[in-house]
């Protein structure tokens, strides 16, 4: 088998030569982040415990997971990780569509996002299905 892991996605490293922040998915995770931290501060302050804290801490997961994933010491390990990246952003979706019906924002500013989340799903996927290619005892870390 080759050194190199690759996706349709986009992510290409070499076994143990790279780090999370190599990553591409975990580059848009952080993007990602820190747009919907941009958005959630228009957000009512009553919000600031509830939807804005929700929101905040699931788009966070997904990056800090992909990370954490990474560091592990087994293909396995990192495949569930990225398994909890998917939990994360299935639950911001999830919180931008109430976000969108409680008219805290317009279906306009929340689309870059939701095509944002909807890009990371389909990284996170290709990423599984290349780190899943590796010989189960290898460690790509």
């Amino acid at each position: 088998m080759s050194d190199e892991i690759s996706n349709r996605a986009g992510v290409s490293r070499k076994i143990g030569a790279q780090s999370y922040r190599d990553l591409l998915v975990w580059q848009k995770g952080v993007a990602l982040a820190k747009e919907i931290y941009k958005l959630t501060v228009q957000f009512p302050s009553e919000e600031k415990f509830g939807l804005i804290s929700q929101m905040r801490r699931a788009t966070v997961s997904v990056p800090s997971n992909i990370a954490e994933g990474q560091a592990r010491n087994t293909t396995g390990e990192f495949a569930q990780f990225i398994s909890y990246a998917e939990g994360s952003l299935a639950e911001l979706d999830t919180q931008m569509t109430i976000a969108v019906e409680l008219t805290f924002l317009t279906s306009e500013k929340a689309r870059p996002c939701l095509d944002s989340i909807a890009e990371l799903r389909r990284m996170l996927n290709g990423l599984r299905r290349a780190i899943m290619c590796q010989s189960p005892s290898t460690r790509h870390s």
